[in-house]
């Protein structure tokens, strides 16, 4: 059975929005960072230590309203949803991916301790049940593959994962 409402989240640099953009055409996907980044109503203040805007979760929910689709965001597993997709990667590749992005050095580095800590998959079993929650790799797979698997976890055509992926060598 196909879900209404999926949220695609993860630690940033796991590859969630190259991912979703492949799914465009057959759903309607909602980036929330690029929404939350163009409307001052949906942040409430900039964390100079980590440059990043501090979300207004209220006001991101009443401006979303009555969405249907797939919401691709670190934060999309806050939000109602029928299924969390949760993409992992390894840590090093995250960092790395971060630094290449222009991100600091710091902040690579504790994205890739919350990635090697569950810290996402946690939150989003503990808001949404280990039933509803599809855990995907993405350290060695291509973004088609990617789009693949969470393609399959909004169609109902794998079982739930959580709990599947261990970075812990990496601590």
């Amino acid at each position: 059975m196909t879900a209404d409402r999926v949220a695609v989240t993860g630690t940033p640099g796991t590859g969630k929005s190259t991912a979703t953009e492949l799914l465009a055409d057959e759903y309607d996907v909602i980036h929330l960072n690029d929404r939350i980044k163009g409307d001052d109503d949906l942040w409430t203040e900039r964390d100079a230590d980590r440059d990043t805007l501090v979300a207004d979760l209220d006001a991101v929910r009443e401006r979303l309203g009555d969405w249907s689709g797939v919401l691709d965001s670190h934060l999309a597993h806050r939000f109602d949803v029928d299924r969390v997709v949760v993409l992992r990667c390894h840590p090093e590749t995250v960092e790395t991916r971060l630094r290449e992005r222009g991100e600091s050095g710091a902040t690579a580095e504790e994205n890739a301790e919350s990635e090697a800590l569950d810290v996402i998959l946690s939150e989003a079993v503990g808001e949404h049940g280990v039933e509803n929650v599809y855990e995907i790799d993405t350290t060695d797979r291509d973004p088609a593959a990617v789009a693949d698997e969470i393609r399959a976890a909004i169609e109902g055509d794998r079982e739930p994962s959580a709990g599947t992926v261990d970075f812990m060598d990496y601590i």
